[in-house]
């Protein structure tokens, strides 16, 4: 990113001077002598700093402001005030200005204003630039796979992100729906601004209405200072709700108000909060089958599955265990140092034969404990653990969905040596999910 520098007035002198004066400090200065054929250049050309008079006689300097922003918003814009108008540069500033100079003292104060515009320009661009690598990041490209189920998903996706509905993701533990959600955002109109993601499970009643509407100091003991609250983190952006099922019910009250209101009063406070946030929330369990159990509010649902999603378990789209797995393989290799060239084709075999309780996260955690253990340029599945090795298809397809996620979590909790925090972390789901599960299969 160049130092260019674009120099916009109608007065001659006063235009030639300051591109002297600048370019004599090593700047790229061009010139413009009004508003219109300043703007050409801007759509032209990538400029750091504007230095522009407030009043030019085809365009108000204002809406000038306005339109170099709108074509770079990294662009800091200088404007010029003849003496006595200091209320123009002031008004300039609220507008998006980056500082003013009355006409009279720019030799002396032009350079300085300058070099911190030119900083605060490349440093925006350097966000801006960080930010884009984000959005690369979580984006629809990324969610590996060409079955239909996971194509269809995703086309749901796309066209709900240029909304701004609440959206309902549906799914086994495991199958990806936190990365549908940050898709949707990092898609969306509210991707310049935070995506806040929680696990409803992984907090208890008290520390997560806390967590979601913070508080201020002095609302109870141990409040020294305030704290902004998740709903406010994600100000114009996005909050995800994992595990949303698992909210007590006296929560879902307080957040069905936040949803209808768009505001809230946190603990000691007495004025409410005004927020403006767009819900993704997920579930894997049936939210419809939790109502009639009288363990989630019916108007809630209705308003967070303005849109569903279903997001398919890997059983169901077993044709992308191959992309899946060859994505992992070249993602662990590089990240441990492998030089893994060739996969077995019995590897395949033993994966595709797996019904995968835990989905892609089972898939992700059994292909790096692979890469770890191999030692030459071939995975095998010598690297494979027991439970996929000794399992045929038959076995596999016989068992039950519910035997299989609890010998699933069985297994889980043995290697984490009975930690059942750990445990909970390494199945991704909430601590007091696992006590749940635990305790219906009549282990405390």
């Amino acid at each position: 990113m160049r130092d260019s520098v674009l120099i916009i007035d109608d007065e001659p002198e006063l235009r030639n001077l300051l591109v002297k004066l600048l370019s004599l400090e090593g700047y790229k200065v061009q010139s413009a002598g009004d508003g219109k054929s300043g703007l050409a250049m801007v759509q032209k050309e990538d400029f750091v700093v504007v230095v522009t008079d407030v009043r030019l006689p085809d365009i108000n300097g204002i809406e000038l402001i306005q339109s170099i922003k709108n074509i770079n918003s990294y662009t800091e814009v200088i404007v010029l005030t003849a003496y006595g108008t200091i209320e123009d540069g002031v008004r300039a500033i609220k507008e998006g200005a980056f500082d003013y100079i009355t006409k009279g003292d720019e030799d002396n104060k032009i350079i300085p204003v300058v070099q911190r515009a030119v900083e605060k320009a490349k440093m925006s661009y350097r966000i801006e630039q960080l930010e884009n690598k984000v959005g690369e990041k979580y984006n629809f490209e990324n969610i590996t796979g060409s079955s239909k189920k996971i194509k269809d998903a995703v086309e749901i996706a796309q066209k709900v992100s240029q909304t701004d509905v609440s959206v309902l993701l549906l799914g086994e533990t495991g199958t990806g729906k936190e990365i549908f959600a940050q898709s949707i955002h990092y898609s969306s109109d509210r991707r310049k601004n935070n995506f806040v993601a929680i696990n409803c499970s992984a907090f208890a009643k008290d520390l997560l209405e806390s967590e979601m509407f913070g508080y201020v100091a002095g609302a109870f003991t141990g409040a020294t200072k305030n704290k902004k609250g998740l709903f406010e983190e994600a100000h114009k952006g996005t909050l995800f709700l994992d595990e949303i099922s698992e909210l007590d019910l006296s929560l879902q009250s307080k957040f069905l108000r936040v949803l209808e209101s768009n505001n809230f009063i946190k603990a000691g406070d007495t004025k409410p909060t005004q927020v403006d946030v767009r819900i993704i929330a997920a579930s894997n369990r049936d939210l419809e089958d939790e109502i009639k159990k009288g363990n989630f509010r019916a108007d809630l649902y209705y308003r967070i599955s303005v849109m569903k999603i279903e997001i398919p378990s890997l059983r169901e789209r077993r044709e992308d265990i191959k992309s899946l797995t060859e994505f992992f393989i070249e993602f662990y290799s590089q990240k441990l140092g492998k030089n893994i060239k060739k996969i077995s084709s019995d590897l395949f075999q033993k994966l595709e034969s797996y019904n995968f309780p835990g989905n892609i996260r089972e898939l992700r955690n059994i292909i790096e404990r692979a890469v770890i253990l191999s030692d030459g340029q071939i995975l095998s599945e010598s690297s494979l653990p027991k439970e996929i090795l000794h399992k045929t298809d038959s076995t596999s397809h016989s068992l039950a969905l519910e035997d299989m996620e609890k010998k699933h979590i069985l297994s889980v909790l043995d290697q984490a040596e009975g930690n059942k925090t750990k445990a909970a972390e390494i199945l991704g789901i909430g601590l007091t999910t696992l006590y749940r599960k635990l305790q219906s299969y009549g282990i405390e």
